[in-house]
C-alpha cells in the first residue's frame, strides 16, 4: 500500500461518516430523536479521525514531500484553508452541542453545522481525490508513497486510535436512529 492509498482507504471511512452525519441531521431537522451521546461520538469523529489523523497525515507529511517539488501549492494551500474551515465548524459544533445538553434548545443549530460539514466534506474529498491523482501521476515516486506509508504506518497509536474510530463508525451505523 501506499500513502495516497491508506489517504484514499480514510476516505472510504470518512464517507461513512458523511453518511451517518447527514442521517443524523435530517433526523433531527424532523423532529426525531438523536441521544445528544450519539451526537457527541459523531463530534469526537469529526475531530479526532478527520482532524487527528486524517488531516495530520496530509498536513505533517503528504502536502510537503508534493509541495518539496514546488508542484501544486496552490492546492496545497486551499487545501489548507478548507482544513481550518473544518475545524471551525467542528469548534461550533461542539460548543452549541455542549449548550444543548446543559439544557438549551439547540437542536437546530447542531443540525444546521451537521448539515454544514456534511456539505464541506462532499466538496473536499472530491478535491482531495483530484489532488491525490496529480501528485500520485504527477510528483511522487514509489519510492516516496512507501516511505510516507510507512511513516503512515510507523505511529502505533494513530494506528491503535483509527480502529477505534473504525468501531465507532460501526456502532453509530448500528443504531436505531441510523438504520430507519
Amino acid at each position: 500500500m501506499s500513502a495516497t492509498e491508506t489517504l484514499r482507504k480514510d476516505h472510504q471511512e470518512i464517507k461513512r461518516v458523511e453518511k451517518i452525519v447527514i442521517k443524523c441531521y435530517q433526523s433531527l431537522y424532523d423532529g426525531k430523536d438523536v441521544p445528544l451521546s450519539d451526537i457527541e461520538k459523531i463530534t469526537f469523529l469529526i475531530s479526532e479521525f478527520l482532524d487527528s489523523i486524517h488531516y495530520s497525515r496530509e498536513e505533517d507529511s503528504y502536502f510537503p514531500c508534493v509541495a518539496a517539488y514546488d508542484s501544486l501549492k496552490e492546492e496545497i494551500r486551499a487545501l489548507l484553508i478548507e482544513h481550518e474551515f473544518s475545524r471551525n465548524i467542528a469548534r461550533m459544533l461542539s460548543t452549541n452541542l455542549s449548550a444543548w445538553k446543559n439544557g438549551e434548545d439547540k437542536r437546530e443549530p447542531v443540525a444546521r453545522f451537521l448539515k454544514t460539514y456534511s456539505i464541506y466534506l462532499q466538496d473536499h474529498l472530491s478535491k482531495e481525490e483530484e489532488f491525490f491523482t496529480k501528485a500520485e501521476e504527477q510528483i511522487l515516486s514509489k519510492e516516496e508513497e512507501d516511505e510516507m506509508y510507512q511513516q503512515f504506518q510507523s505511529v502505533i497509536a494513530i494506528v491503535e486510535k483509527l480502529s477505534d474510530m473504525v468501531k465507532l463508525i460501526d456502532y453509530l451505523e448500528d443504531q436505531n436512529w441510523y438504520k430507519y
